[in-house]
C-alpha cells in the first residue's frame, strides 16, 4: 500500500493508523504491525514510522513496551493531547506551590552534534541556538535546562531575544514556531559536578534527566532540550486528560 502525496507523509501515515484504531481494525489490547511491516506496508521510512508513533503513545493511544511491541492502549479509545500536557517547567514549579523564575545563563551559537542534528533532521554541524537557563522555585535552583533551535528559525538577532520568556514564547515570538507536541524521555543520571554547583546542592548524589524533543503539529522537529531536574527539592507528577 502506497501513501498518495497530499499532506505530509508522517501526518498521513498518522491518520491511517488513527483510522485503524478507530475502526477497531487494531483491537485494543492487541500488538500492532512493528515498524518495518508498517514501513514496508505504506511504503514510507522506519524514521517516520517512529515519530509517528511516537505522537500517538504521547496521545496515550498506543503502548509501547520495551522488547514486546506496541500495543493499542486497552483503557481508552480516543485520547486529545492539550497543550497543558507539554512539559512546562514554569507550571511544574508553580504546581509545587513556589514562585517560580527563570535565569538565562548562556544564548549562543553552536554546531550541531550529531545526535542533535538527527533529531532535528539536519546535518552535522549546522549551526544551532543554545539556551542554557536556571529555574529556580522561591530563589532556590531546582532546574538546568539546556535546549538547542535551529539558526534558521530565527527572525531576530540573538542579542535580542529575552531568555526569560517560557520556552514555548521564545519559538513563538521570535521564530513564529507553535510546539504541538513533546516527547519526554526520563532517566536518573549521577549528577555531575557542574550540574551540583549550578544547582547548589552537593549532596546531591543523582538527579533527573529530562530528555526532550519539541515538534510542531505537522510533525516538524523545532527543538531538542536535556534539563537536569533536582527532585530533592520538587516533585514530579504529571496529570494526562483523558477524552
Amino acid at each position: 500500500m502506497s501513501i498518495i502525496q497530499t499532506k505530509s507523509v508522517a501526518d498521513q501515515v498518522e491518520e491511517v493508523l488513527r483510522e485503524r484504531i478507530r475502526n477497531a481494525t487494531y483491537l485494543a489490547g492487541n500488538r500492532i504491525p512493528s515498524e518495518s511491516e508498517l514501513s514496508d506496508e505504506l511504503g514510507v521510512s522506519r524514521a517516520t514510522v517512529r515519530t509517528v508513533l511516537a505522537k500517538l503513545a504521547v496521545n496515550g493511544l498506543i503502548i509501547r513496551k520495551q522488547g514486546d511491541g506496541t500495543y493499542v492502549n486497552a483503557r481508552v479509545q480516543e485520547v486529545s493531547a492539550h497543550a497543558g500536557n507539554l512539559w512546562d517547567l514554569v507550571r511544574l514549579i508553580e504546581n509545587n506551590g513556589s514562585k517560580a523564575s527563570i535565569q538565562p545563563l548562556l544564548i549562543s551559537e553552536k554546531a550541531a552534534s550529531e545526535k542533535e542534528a538527527q533529531v532535528l533532521a539536519l546535518e552535522t554541524g549546522e549551526p544551532l541556538v543554545q539556551f542554557k537557563r536556571l529555574f529556580l522555585a522561591d530563589q532556590r535552583p531546582v532546574i538546568l535546562a539546556n535546549n538547542v533551535v535551529p539558526l534558521s528559525f530565527f527572525r531576530v538577532p540573538l542579542e535580542q531575544i529575552d531568555g526569560q520568556l517560557h520556552f514555548r514564547e521564545i519559538l513563538h515570538q521570535y521564530c513564529h514556531q507553535e510546539i504541538g507536541f513533546v516527547i519526554t524521555d526520563i532517566h536518573s543520571a549521577l549528577a555531575a559536578d557542574e550540574v551540583r554547583q549550578v544547582l547548589k546542592n552537593q549532596s546531591a548524589l543523582t538527579v533527573l534527566e529530562l530528555h526532550m524533543a519539541f515538534y510542531s503539529r505537522n510533525n516538524q522537529p523545532l527543538a531538542v532540550g536535556l534539563n537536569y531536574f533536582d527532585d530533592s527539592a520538587l516533585r514530579l507528577s504529571l496529570v494526562q486528560a483523558w477524552s
